[in-house]
């Protein structure tokens, strides 16, 4: 086996969002940064989005539409976009964007002279590792987003006993206060308003750690370790959501639950269930471009190099690590992946990371059929059972039709009206576009139940 060939690995920490590497089970996810003395790991949770349960469909738009389609009538195409420009746009919003939980620190005061330094993500174990030296101990962090558990977990160990001293702190723009329960480091926060949507998603991220050798202390600034042996670190993260139309739910009640049944367990075995999980997907394709000399070499400079010819195996490595994102972005009873699957670190991301259902949506679960992993498209097919509920007063009140529509966007809402202007947002084919997955999924698997499930009786 070459080297590397299931790795992705870097010789330094990332300097911004893009280089970080992601981990996820479709629930929750991480962006590991990898910093020495100052490490960030992004927090998403794939349920935090602006606003709260809402429509977004033109009640009025029937009399606009009447006159554009006369206009086409006639041939005058220049008139008839100028009219639906002014007329035909979003009614109310133009959806709602994905937004961060917030990040998770770990602080190591004195480790920015690190040595030996590496970075890596291996998409064949779904684990995220940072090592390094500094005054003759190598420090170790692994990094993983339970499957089995959903909870995020970090352990922290060196080859020294009592080498572990720094403090663990999250903090979060969202956040609307920071709390300390027992041993838990306890984050509130909300989601934002947005385009005459109230904020109504509510979420707690609950940081517990548990050390071996040393001691622990904690206060609303975080949780300071000093001179332990190791440390392990779990995460645990909740929301108010249940579904597009039920915002209910206990948020802490999740995330507490959650926490206490990961932190009965040790790292070890909780790594090995969440393996066992992820490969029973990511072990069912193997592909074999041969070896190569550059496999060797870290991740940025194979690419920086890859137009010479001579590194077959990165795309390889290229093709796996798309089928890892799908495997972390998506999974029965998740959210779909969206427009960055499931990891974004900004309260409105590009194109507010949405589900942009004229081409992007779809892109992300092309590989599910054609690469053995039928069972992540459920999120995908249970938003567009969804979507065929709130879709039908869209084709009703701006269409007068039967059946149901989308136009080209939608978010954890579900919302079908036309989002940001005609010129773009008036195209009423996502419905049919979406639906070619269902046709797809049968094709692939056979499973007549799922065909008679969803065709209408």
């Amino acid at each position: 086996m070459v080297q590397g060939r299931n790795v992705l690995w870097y010789n330094k920490p990332a300097a911004n969002w893009n280089e970080a590497l992601p981990i996820g089970n479709g629930f929750i996810g991480g962006m590991v940064f990898g910093g020495a003395a100052r490490e960030r790991v992004q927090l998403n949770e794939s349920t935090i989005w602006a606003g709260g349960p809402n429509s977004n469909i033109d009640t009025e738009a029937s009399t606009a539409l009447a006159e554009v389609r006369a206009l086409l009538d006639q041939k005058k195409y220049i008139e008839a976009q100028t009219l639906a420009n002014k007329k035909l746009g979003p009614k109310g919003n133009s959806g709602m964007p994905y937004q961060l939980a917030g990040d998770l620190y770990l602080d190591f005061p004195g480790h920015e002279m690190a040595t030996n330094y590496r970075r890596d993500l291996n998409i064949e174990t779904a684990l995220s590792t940072v090592t390094y030296d500094l005054n003759g101990v190598h420090f170790k962090r692994e990094y993983f987003t339970s499957f089995t558990h959903n909870v995020l977990m970090v352990r922290i160990s060196a080859d020294r006993p009592g080498m572990i001293s720094g403090k663990i702190s999250t903090k979060s723009p969202l956040s609307t206060g920071i709390a300390v329960n027992g041993n838990d480091l306890v984050l509130s926060g909300r989601g934002s308003d947005h385009e005459n949507q109230k904020g109504q998603i509510r979420f707690n991220v609950i940081t517990r750690v548990k050390n071996i050798g040393g001691t622990q202390t904690i206060d609303t600034a975080g949780i300071t370790l000093s001179k332990a042996d190791t440390a392990v670190v779990y995460v645990g993260m909740g929301t108010n959501f249940i579904s597009y139309n039920d915002i209910s739910g206990n948020p802490m009640e999740k995330a507490k639950s959650l926490l206490d049944i990961a932190v009965k367990q040790k790292f070890t075995a909780l790594l090995a269930k969440h393996q066992q999980f992820y490969q029973q997907y990511y072990n069912r394709v193997t592909l074999d471009l041969g070896n190569s000399p550059m496999a060797v070499k870290p991740t940025d400079t194979r690419i920086e190099n890859f137009a010479d010819g001579k590194d077959t195996q990165l795309a390889e490595l290229y093709f796996q690590f798309g089928r890892y994102l799908l495997i972390c972005s998506s999974q029965p009873g998740s959210q779909p992946a969206n427009l960055q699957g499931l990891w974004n670190g900004e309260l409105k991301g590009p194109w507010d990371s949405k589900y942009t259902v004229n081409i992007n949506t779809e892109m992300n679960y092309w590989p599910s059929e054609v690469t053995q992993l039928s069972e992540l498209g459920t999120p995908l097919f249970n938003m567009i059972s969804d979507l065929s509920i709130t879709g039908k007063d869209a084709a009703k009140q701006m269409y007068g039709a039967r059946g149901w529509m989308i136009h080209h966007n939608t978010d954890i809402w579900r919302t079908t009206g036309i989002v940001d202007g005609a010129f773009w947002g008036l195209w009423p084919m996502g419905s049919s576009w979406l639906t070619q997955h269902l046709w797809e999924h049968y094709l692939y698997t056979g499973d007549k139940a799922f065909l008679k499930n969803i065709i209408p009786s």
